[in-house]
C-alpha cells in the first residue's frame, strides 16, 4: 500500500524541511514521530526549543536544534525523567561539534529508539512506540488523532496502529512481566481513537439496510480489530451492532435471529479460539416467513480461521480495507429494490 505523501506544513514560505531557511515544528515532529505539541511543551518547560524564531513568532528549527530533540527523544523513551533529560540533550549540544544538516527522514527505517522491535515501519510508529514507552497519554491521544484526521482511518490502523501494537505485544512476550503497563495503555488509546471516530460518525446519514453483527467467538477477548471494523462501518453510514469479546452461542443465535443482518462478522485470533461450528451454524440460520426465508452472510475475520477455503454462505477477508469493502456491497445488496439486479438475500 502506497504510503500519503507529507504535505508542507499550511503557510510556510519556504520547505518546511529545507536546513538553509531553518525546519517548521509540524515537519519536525514527523521526522521525530513526535506530537508538534509535545515540542511545544518542551520547548516551555524545559527550554528544549528553536535557536531563532522567524519574524519572532514562527519556530524555526536547525539541524542542531533537531539533533538536541533527538538526544531527548532518545533519553525519555530510555525512562529518564524529561527534566534531567532535557539538561543531559542541552549539555550535550554544548560539548558537541555542531552537526552536519541532516537529510530528511525516509518513511521508514529499521530501529526504533524505545527497545521496541518494530523493524521496518512507517516513522508514525517509531513516534507513537516512544510516548507509549514514556507513558505518555497525551501524546499518544494527539497523535492517533492527528493521523487518523490526516491518513484515514484504514491506513492509520494498518499502517500504525498494528504494527505498533504487534511491537509491544512481542516485547511483552519476551521480557516477562515488564512493558504489560505499555500494552494496557496502549491498547486503551487506540480503543478510544477508534470509539471517537464511531460516535463522531454518528450524526451523519445511515443506511436503511439491516444492522452487520460483530462478534468475538466464545473464548475470544480480542476486541480491536472489531473496534477498527465498526468504526470503519461508521464512517460509511452503514448500521452495525457491537457485541465484543467472547460471545457465547446462545447469546449470538438470539441476536441474529432477533435483527436478521446483511452480515455477521465473527473474530477469532487464534486458531485454537476459531469455533467453526459456530460458523457454520450462523450460515444456516434461517428467519422470515414460510417460502421467503432469508440466511446472512458470515465473515470469518482474524487469523485464526487460516486454513481451507470457507464454506458457502461465508467470506474471508484479508484485513480492515478488504472486509469494509465486501460489508458495504452485501448492505447494498440487502437494501436493493427487487428485479433491480442486486443480489437477492439467501433463501432456504
Amino acid at each position: 500500500m502506497n504510503e500519503p505523501a507529507q504535505p508542507a506544513g499550511r503557510g510556510d514560505p519556504a520547505d518546511p524541511t529545507d536546513p538553509a531557511h531553518g525546519v517548521t515544528t509540524g515537519a519536525v515532529a514527523r521526522r521525530l514521530g513526535v506530537a508538534p505539541t509535545t515540542l511545544r511543551s518542551w520547548d516551555r518547560r524545559y527550554g528544549i526549543g528553536p535557536a531563532a524564531r522567524e519574524d519572532g513568532r514562527h519556530r524555526r528549527w536547525t539541524p542542531g536544534d533537531i539533533a538536541v530533540l533527538q538526544e531527548m527523544c532518545r533519553l525519555t523513551a530510555s525512562g529518564v525523567p524529561p527534566s534531567e533529560a532535557a539538561r543531559a540533550a542541552r549539555a550535550g549540544s554544548v560539548a558537541a561539534a555542531p552537526p552536519a544538516a541532516p537529510s530528511p527522514a525516509p518513511a521508514r527505517q529499521p530501529g526504533s529508539g524505545n527497545g521496541l522491535p518494530l523493524g521496518d515501519v512507517r516513522q508514525e510508529c517509531r513516534g507513537l512506540g516512544r510516548a507509549a514507552v514514556r507513558l505518555d497519554s497525551p501524546t499518544m491521544d494527539e497523535m492517533l488523532g492527528s493521523l487518523i484526521g490526516e491518513y484515514g482511518l484504514v491506513t492509520t490502523w494498518e499502517e500504525v496502529m498494528v504494527p505498533t501494537l504487534h511491537a509491544v505485544g512481542r516485547k511483552w512476550e519476551t521480557s516477562g512481566d515488564q512493558y504489560v503497563e505499555v500494552e494496557h495503555l496502549l491498547s486503551w488509546h487506540v480503543s478510544t481513537a477508534l470509539r471517537r471516530v464511531s460516535i463522531g460518525a454518528l450524526s451523519g446519514p445511515r443506511a436503511s439496510a439491516p444492522p452487520i453483527l460483530l462478534a468475538c467467538v466464545p473464548g475470544e477477548q480480542h476486541t480491536l480489530p472489531l473496534e477498527a471494523l465498526a468504526a470503519g462501518l461508521a464512517e460509511l453510514g452503514l448500521p452495525a451492532r457491537m457485541f465484543g469479546a467472547a460471545v457465547p452461542p446462545e447469546a449470538l443465535d438470539q441476536a441474529v435471529r432477533r435483527t436478521g443482518p446483511a452480515a455477521v462478522v465473527l473474530w477469532a485470533q487464534a486458531r485454537s479460539t476459531a469455533h467453526h461450528a459456530l460458523a457454520r451454524h450462523v450460515a444456516e440460520t434461517a428467519w422470515g416467513v414460510k417460502g421467503a426465508r432469508a440466511r446472512t452472510t458470515v465473515l470469518l475475520a482474524g487469523p485464526g480461521w487460516a486454513g481451507p477455503a470457507p464454506a458457502p454462505g461465508m467470506l474471508r477477508p484479508g484485513g480492515l480495507r478488504e472486509a469494509l469493502g465486501l460489508l458495504r456491497g452485501l448492505c447494498e445488496a440487502a437494501t436493493a429494490p427487487a428485479g433491480g439486479g442486486g443480489a437477492a438475500p439467501q433463501r432456504s
